[in-house]
């Protein structure tokens, strides 16, 4: 997956934005102020992901190109490889967990909040 892809699909989210809150190298993908996705604009190779504590143990120990979340709480993020054999299908699908983790843990009214921008 290209970073153009990553771009596409992580904005494809309901309420979902983008920016450079932490240095101009890092892009971060946000819902309601909330990080889902990181990735090294300059150097993509990996995507740093909210997971599951016991899902990230479970991803880290299948596949290796899954490890902790660098420079993030271990517990709750994992840094994926995308520059390798893992299909974006696998990729796109560990996003889309991540943004969902994302929304359910928002307080109600911004959970809302995002159902009245996407009414479907």
């Amino acid at each position: 997956m290209n970073l153009e892809d990553l771009r596409e699909f992580c904005l494809s989210f309901t309420g979902a934005e983008e920016g450079l809150p932490f240095d101009d190298n890092t892009l971060v993908f946000f819902v309601k102020k909330k990080m889902f996705c990181l990735v090294n604009i300059f150097d993509c190779q990996y995507i740093t992901l909210k997971c599951a504590p016991d899902k990230a143990i479970e991803l880290r120990e299948l596949y290796q190109e899954v490890t902790p979340g660098y420079y993030m709480n271990k517990k709750h993020w994992n840094s994926v490889r995308i520059d390798s054999m893992l299909s974006d299908q696998l990729i796109k699908e560990w996003i889309t967990d991540s943004y969902n983790l994302v929304i359910e843990r928002l307080p109600k009214k911004l959970r809302q909040e995002l159902s009245l921008e996407n009414p479907n």
